[in-house]
This record gives structure tokens, C-alpha cells and sequence, in this order.
């Protein structure tokens, strides 16, 4: 499935995606955790090999992963849970650090807000020392802080509230 949002594309993910979105995914996590945390290296299992989108993505019937392309360029990805009873999960959401901070991030968010309406809430966590996401997620994209465990916050939005 392929969808349009402004100069935006979405593309549905399939394994022969995983090398190049594997590639942006290390870049982007690698990113982050330099500029927060000094390390070179850092994301969850599997992001610099392909087992994450493997595991995450792959295999659960639930979950769907996009591409983001901007033009031809490939420079972000948006996993998502389409959770049978509404209340979903945003699994992860990641942007290259060549094209960050031009608000293709929000942009993203909007997408996923209108690629479906009949969420009716959406749930997350992320690291507690990544705090440009918890900007994102609260400023940007309208999540509330409902949690803390095992070093993440959880975030929460309620739809149409």
C-alpha cells in the first residue's frame, strides 16, 4: 500500500526493505544516543542487523511498518499496532539525521493520525534520556507522560478527546 501526504509517501514495508530502512534505523539510533548519551552505538536488539523490523514488524499480524520517502529518498520509517479493540501502539517512529528538524516528524504523526481514524487511543514508550523525543511526543504530536518503567516513559494520546 502506497498513500501520499503532501510531497510525503508511505509504502508499506516487506523484507526486501529491511537492508535500506536497517541502514537509517542504526544512523538515526546511533544519532540520538550520541547526542544524549556520548555513546556511538545504541537502540534496541536487532536495529543495526535487521531482526528488529524481522521480529517487530514481520512477525505480528498486528503490526505494520512504512517507509517515509521524501521524493525518492528514503528518510524515515513509522511502525504502528492496529490493535483489534482501538487502542493502539505506536512502535517506533525515526526520521535520518540528514533531514531532521524540518518537521517531517509531525508530519509523520499527522499521517498515522489520518491513516487511521478509528484509533481511539495510542500508547508508546521511549528512553527517559532521549528528551528531544519526549519534546515530540508532547509538543508536537499531543501524547501525555503516563508512566515510567524499565528506564522509558510511557506515553498515551486519547482520540477524540
Amino acid at each position: 500500500m502506497e498513500q501520499d501526504c503532501a510531497e510525503l509517501r508511505f509504502c508499506e514495508m516487506t523484507e526486501a526493505d529491511i537492508p535500506a530502512l536497517t541502514a537509517l534505523m542504526t544512523r538515526a539510533f546511533d544519532d540520538d544516543t550520541l547526542k544524549h548519551r556520548g555513546q556511538a552505538k545504541g537502540g534496541p536488539p536487532g536495529y543495526d542487523d535487521g531482526g528488529f523490523f524481522r521480529e517487530w514488524v514481520l512477525g505480528y499480524k498486528e503490526s505494520v511498518g512504512y517507509s517515509v520517502l521524501l521524493g525518492d529518498a528514503l528518510v524515515g520509517c513509522v511502525i504502528v499496532w492496529d490493535m483489534p479493540d482501538g487502542h493502539n501502539l505506536l512502535g517506533t517512529v525515526f526520521v535520518d539525521p540528514a533531514y531532521q528538524d524540518r518537521g517531517l516528524g509531525t508530519r509523520i504523526w499527522q499521517w498515522v493520525e489520518t491513516a487511521y481514524p478509528d484509533a481511539k487511543s495510542w500508547r508508546l514508550e521511549t528512553p527517559c534520556w532521549a528528551t528531544k523525543n519526549h519534546y515530540y511526543y508532547e509538543i508536537k504530536c499531543g501524547f501525555e507522560r503516563v508512566g515510567e518503567q524499565n528506564e522509558c516513559y510511557q506515553y498515551r494520546k486519547v482520540m477524540g478527546a
